[in-house]
């Protein structure tokens, strides 16, 4: 099962989170979730049983 682990604003900026995960070893996936005005939301997907550990790289590289 796929679970949430961030969401970005922007189509340019979720792809580079997507791919810093992905030069990280982390199977991710990026997902369009909706529109706020100008704002487009993506959620950057994980599989569940390494969520955790892609939040930690988040934390890692900075992004959160």
């Amino acid at each position: 099962m796929w679970t949430v682990v961030y969401m970005a604003t922007g189509l340019e900026s979720a792809m580079e989170v997507e791919n810093r995960l992905k030069s990280e070893g982390f199977l991710v996936k990026r997902k369009f979730f909706s529109k706020e005005g100008e704002y487009e939301l993506y959620e950057i997907l994980a599989p569940e049983f390494e969520a955790q550990d892609v939040q930690l790289a988040l934390l890692d590289l900075g992004i959160i």
